[in-house]
């Protein structure tokens, strides 16, 4: 059995062509990002590229692409029920309830989300992987953490699933809690404590065939960590090995840097050649005739409006007159600065103070047709293992219900076809407005149900509907009392009128008098007390 350091050392060497070009795709737009160092404590002296458009370009577009993945203000995913259970096992009535309940846990669990470092963390990988092409992301019980190319090796097997992933930290050994296990042999260990030195530690993550689980721990020294054993369901993975483009039998991803590192390139040679040359055009020196009377030293000495002895003819200027020679070369910057921006989607930026969810549909529109799928991928390789991983940490938790699997099943429906619920929202006012356009406004009052329409729109837009829409029983008893009042007012304007009228006086007609203190009783309701009787005594 291998140790986990043979294995890194081992799949090691497939990496290196990968981590080269990350390296230098690194060093063209944000230069501390992908670095051959893997212990690189300490200040380091990283070179900076000659411009800032390549720095701008992996920002721009890891803010996309976060705005697309993890939307700040809608759910990315959807709890439905399958259509097949339905009919078998569900009353097909009850699919707006459980849409509604659905919504509440999608709610929950978008807090849960925003309330964690998830997207800090996301956003840093997805800088990563446009740069490098690869990002490794751990959900632990502590939030996640994030693993650059230089930290960490996999293996694939042909059909590109993961079937090891080997890491490597560099930890403190009084963190740890581990001694050295030569701590007084070497030549730097004079002086050195048990614990003052770092330590490197690997963990080795494989699939166990045997039971289909993910299974990983961690070693320092060929020695294994106690408590260091963990296990993991198949399709609820905390280990997230991402990419951006790949390539059949390759274990390791392409960035997007990489796709233009040409014009990068070039561009970098463009703007220095710019940068030097306008500094050497910009240098003024003034000669001075060795003949002459005028000294170099009272000139140089000489401030703004001083009066010196001297002749103007013996002072000369020399300056670079190659202004002009320089535009060929910054016309072709500005052209390849161009087509880098237009790749990283630079050139398509809004600024706005709030987000809409139609500009999220847009941009993961855009990212799918200018990026090649980018956003798909994205979808299978980090939002699924992402989501069924959040659920069960959160259903373990008791945070939110167990789902059945066989009934209930979440679905990814941000992308280019829908945007969480906004999907069902669209569809559904589409629905209505078309068939008030075709069949007129009556038709809806005809066939569609208010209520079920209200909470279907409800549903869709993620509101939760407990005591803000009335119930049937509250509606129909709304109904009769209003019913109540109507017929309530009606006999009131009726006697009104009839009491007006002389026929109807009890005084000039005392034969209708008992009709009137009839209708009188009946208005309110026959609950009318009787007059006190006289006492014939007193």
């Amino acid at each position: 059995m291998y140790k986990a350091k043979e294995r890194y050392d081992k799949l090691q060497s497939g990496r290196t062509q990968f981590l080269d070009m990350a390296v230098e795709c690194s060093e063209l737009t944000l230069p501390y990002l992908v670095t051959r160092d893997e212990n690189h404590k300490g200040k380091r002296i990283l070179q900076q590229p000659w411009h800032s458009v390549g720095a701008k370009a992996v920002v721009t577009l890891a803010a996309k692409l976060m705005l697309a993945t993890l939307p700040p203000q809608t759910s990315f995913f959807k709890l439905q029920v399958r259509d097949d259970k339905l009919g078998q096992t569900l009353d097909p009535q009850i699919r707006t309830e459980l849409d509604i309940s659905f919504s509440k846990i999608e709610r929950l669990i978008m807090d849960f989300i925003a309330a964690s470092n998830d997207r800090v963390v996301v956003h840093q990988a997805l800088k990563h992987l446009i740069v490098s092409g690869n990002a490794l992301i751990f959900m632990g019980k502590d939030g996640l953490k994030h693993f650059p190319l230089q930290r960490y090796v996999v293996e694939r097997d042909g059909n590109g699933n993961v079937i090891e992933i080997v890491t490597k930290e560099i930890i403190n050994r009084k963190v740890l809690g581990i001694e050295k296990p030569d701590q007084n042999t070497g030549p730097n260990s004079e002086g050195l404590g048990p614990y003052e030195d770092d330590a490197e530690v690997y963990t080795c993550v494989k699939l166990d065939e045997g039971s289909g689980r993910w299974v990983w721990h961690q070693e320092v020294d060929d020695m294994i960590l106690p408590d260091s054993r963990s296990t993991a369901p198949k399709n609820a993975s905390p280990w997230l090995v991402l990419r951006f483009n790949t390539v059949d039998g390759e274990d390791y991803g392409r960035g997007r840097v990489e796709e233009f590192i040409g014009d990068l390139r070039s561009l970098n040679g463009l703007a220095q050649a710019l940068v030097e040359g306008a500094s050497v055009a910009s240098k003024v020196v003034f000669l001075v005739s060795p003949s002459a009377t005028t000294k170099p030293q009272t000139l140089s000495k000489a401030g703004n409006g001083a009066i010196i002895q001297g002749r103007p003819e013996d002072v000369g200027v020399v300056q670079v007159g190659k202004t002009a020679d320089f535009s060929t070369a910054a016309q072709m910057s500005q052209s390849i600065e161009k087509r880098i921006l237009e790749a990283f989607l630079v050139m398509n930026v809004r600024n706005a103070e709030r987000v809409t969810a139609e500009e999220v549909r847009l941009t993961q529109l855009e990212l799918e047709q200018s990026l090649g799928g980018i956003f798909s991928l994205l979808t299978v390789e980090f939002l699924v293992p992402y989501l069924n991983r959040t659920l069960l940490i959160l259903q373990r938790s008791n945070q939110i219900p167990k789902l059945p699997k066989d009934v209930v099943r979440p679905k990814i429906v941000a992308g280019i076809n829908s945007l969480g619920r906004g999907q069902d929202n669209e569809a559904l006012t589409r629905f209505m407005g078309t068939i008030a356009q075709t069949l007129g406004p009556e038709a809806l009052v005809k066939f569609i149900d208010p209520s079920e329409a209200i909470n279907r729109l409800a549903a869709a837009q993620g509101i939760d509907v407990l005591n803000l829409i009335k119930t049937p029983e509250q509606l129909e008893a709304m109904k009769q009392e209003q019913m109540q009042m109507m017929s309530q007012q009606e006999l009131v304007k009726q006697t009104g009128q009839l009491a007006g009228t002389p026929l109807m006086d009890p005084t000039k007609n005392p034969a209708l008098a008992e009709q009137a203190s009839s209708a009188i009783e009946n208005l309110v309701g026959g609950d009318t007390p009787e007059p006190p009787q006289e006492d014939p005594q007193q």
